[in-house]
């Protein structure tokens, strides 16, 4: 693994995410995957190798093309499981949503960098530091399922 500080052993970690795609088309589902990948890569400082598996769910909207096919296009990720599967249908849920359960190996002791982006930041406001959804890092609740404080789950 790379960046694992001396004398430390690199720990698997889950790593949440979310956001939202403008429409239900391959264009937009494509930049939303990619802008929400692109952000959990650069929070935690992760190379491919690290990467261990990611599934995602979307919301019964989308339906255009699958998420892990987008993610599946990454240099070095041919190694990486990825899955999709149909986010669970609860009335008055986050439309055309798509979020992201991953597993990567980190540094014993690096915080953990969620990101909830574009309007899935209202599905935990306790981790977007911003109207755009920015995650912080070094969260007390980092790494926890749950809901937020509208009843949508994370």
């Amino acid at each position: 693994m790379s960046d694992t500080p001396q004398g430390t052993s690199p720990q698997l970690r889950a790593l949440r995410g979310a956001t939202t795609a403008t429409a239900n088309s391959a264009a937009a589902i494509g930049e939303a995957v990619a802008e929400l990948l692109d952000a959990l890569v650069a929070r935690n400082r992760l190379e491919p190798e690290q990467l261990v598996s990611i599934t995602f769910s979307v919301t019964a909207d989308l339906d255009a093309c699958f998420p892990a096919a987008i993610a599946r296009r990454r240099a070095g990720w041919d190694g990486v499981a990825l899955l999709d599967c149909q986010q669970m249908a609860v009335a008055g849920d986050l439309p055309r949503c798509i979020r992201l359960l991953a597993h990567a190996w980190l540094g014993a002791g690096q915080p953990v960098g969620h990101a909830y982006l574009r309007e899935a930041s209202r599905l935990r406001p306790d981790l977007a530091t911003s109207s755009q959804g920015l995650a912080s890092q070094g969260s007390a609740s980092q790494g926890q399922a749950g809901e937020d404080h509208h009843g949508l789950p994370g």
